[in-house]
């Protein structure tokens, strides 16, 4: 069995031989530009962690991972024009280092050479594996339009922003959790209870997005910090905050909200102080920790070996220690 670093390894090397690149180079350019940036690459790195629950050859399985990791590149091509962003990790997004047609086509291209990676596995799993991510595919576009229908409301609910963030973000890592555990060989169940820990894993990773929106570091972010308070986008944070406040702070909080002229800066120190005085940080950790602990859970009933599961429980350490 791998360590997470050797895992990490793996998906460099893979990547690196940028099997995707192909004629008109201009086409696949700001793919290459997107992967070669690094960023956490959970996503194949989930997928090679639960493969090798099952089984140690991962080469079996690290093509369908990395094409996993393109999918998650192309909706983030598509997610940056829609949100007008600037930075994504660090760097100009390629929207703005090209151009919006650029994004599109380039990002339609990565979804189509995604699918042509994601196809090699066995063929006994092959419809399942397809069907799977089909399904998976179909929910983070519906994530993607709550998210937008959200911009247009004042009136988005926990539950409902919860069930967003759900379809937008966790269901993909959930998927790629049970990609892996399909190639390798799990029994039903297993493959289905890694999905719902992944579930409730990206649930906990998407909040700590939340919270580091506001509280983080660019340079350990990688966007720029107070970008969903600039453009009134319906956070946990901002839900939880309007849920919490009296009605003067409510107040102040909705001043900032539909004010169309400001300064940018002070509206994030403004906003933030307002989340200090509501204790939004400290119900963002406990919303945080609960989805946590509801995948600890789950990984607990896996029946495969103990020492199997440790690079799992050490990456639910590790993004826990992300919003510290």
């Amino acid at each position: 069995m791998y360590t997470l670093d050797e895992l990490k390894e793996i998906i460099r090397k893979e990547l690196e031989k940028k099997e995707y690149m192909q004629e008109p180079y201009s086409l696949f350019e700001p793919i290459l530009y997107m992967l070669e940036d690094g960023g956490k690459r959970l996503r194949p790195m989930l997928t090679l962690m639960a493969y090798n629950l099952y089984r140690d050859d991962v080469e079996n399985v690290l093509k369908s991972a990395i094409g996993i990791e393109i999918f998650h590149n192309y909706t983030l091509l598509h997610d940056d024009v829609m949100d007008d962003a600037d930075l994504r990790r660090g760097r100009p997004t390629v929207h703005k280092k090209w151009n919006s047609n650029v994004a599109i086509l380039s990002g339609d291209a990565a979804a189509i050479t995604a699918y042509k990676s994601i196809e090699h596995c066995e063929d006994k799993y092959l419809r399942r594996a397809i069907d799977f991510f089909n399904q998976v595919a179909l929910d983070v576009c519906k994530g993607q339009q709550y998210d937008m229908v959200f911009e247009t409301r004042n009136d988005v609910t926990e539950e409902e922003y919860i069930h967003m963030i759900y379809l937008k973000t966790a269901v993909l890592l959930a998927g790629s959790l049970r990609h892996g555990a399909l190639l390798g060989g799990a029994p039903e169940h297993e493959y289905n209870a890694l999905y719902d820990f992944g579930g409730s894993l990206g649930l906990a990773f998407q909040l700590q997005d939340d919270y580091l929106d506001v509280y983080g570091e660019v340079a350990e972010f990688g966007k720029n910090i107070g970008g969903d308070i600039v453009s009134n986008k319906k956070t946990y944070m901002l839900i939880k905050a309007l849920e919490l406040a009296d009605p003067k702070t409510k107040e102040e909080l909705w001043g900032w909200i539909e004010k169309k002229d400001f300064d940018h800066k002070e509206k994030v120190e403004a906003v933030t102080r307002i989340y200090d005085r509501l204790g939004i940080k400290e119900v963002a950790f406990a919303a945080i920790e609960k989805y946590l602990a509801k995948s600890r859970e789950i990984l607990d009933k896996i029946e495969v070996p103990a020492e199997r599961k440790v690079d799992l429980y050490e990456m639910l350490d590790e993004i826990g220690n992300r919003k510290k």
